[in-house]
């Protein structure tokens, strides 16, 4: 058998946990190939799939995905030229354009199905996936924290979300001060700031 398939024996110890993480990013950042988009394509519709409103900016995807503002504008004129994206500009602020994902993109992204990284935690129980995700959360945070980069994260989370206590009225972000709808509190945000 070869050392690479002895993942519970040789790779599960702390000093090799660099390895796997490194393996399993390699893993997931290929994801889409198949599919007909390219990895970070796909990563793209995924992100505008799960982000607020204010968060479907060229700017705010190039922070998503780590990548040069023009990796991620040659990304959304791919898409776009593909059918699956559109842009445009925003009433309210001229200079800030809206990414929305087409009727098209949607279905490419049902298509696509869950994904590397969902089927590598398919594996997992409900417990273990609860004490991992805080651990990688923690993880990317520092990360993140530690080179000035946005963490961001569910805007229900966020310390200028407010909650609606009546139930009848919207949320409302504090930092925007605009009203939020239930899609929107349960949405990634680029201004997100842990409460």
């Amino acid at each position: 058998m070869s050392k690479w398939f002895l993942v519970d024996t040789i790779w599960a110890v702390p000093d090799r946990l660099p390895d796997l993480l490194t393996r399993a990013a390699r893993l997931i950042a290929g994801d889409g190939h198949g599919d007909g988009l390219k990895p970070v394509q796909l990563q793209a519709l995924r992100y505008l799939a799960e982000a607020n409103r204010f968060s479907r900016t060229p700017g705010a995807l190039t922070a998503w995905l780590g990548q040069t503002k023009g990796t991620v504008s040659q990304t959304i004129a791919a898409l776009e030229r593909k059918g699956l994206v559109t842009r445009t500009g925003d009433a309210a602020d001229r200079r800030l354009v809206r990414l929305a994902l087409t009727q098209r993109g949607q279905a490419a992204l049902a298509e696509a199905g869950d994904g590397v990284a969902e089927a590598m935690l398919a594996g997992l129980d409900a417990g273990e996936r609860a004490a991992l995700a805080p651990l990688f959360a923690r993880m990317l945070a520092t990360y993140l924290g530690a080179r000035g980069y946005r963490a961001f994260g569910q805007c229900a989370d966020c310390r200028h979300f407010r909650r609606d206590a009546e139930g009848g009225a919207p949320h409302f972000c504090a930092l925007l001060a605009v009203p939020l709808d239930a899609r929107d509190a349960a949405a990634i945000c680029v201004e997100q700031e842990a409460a």
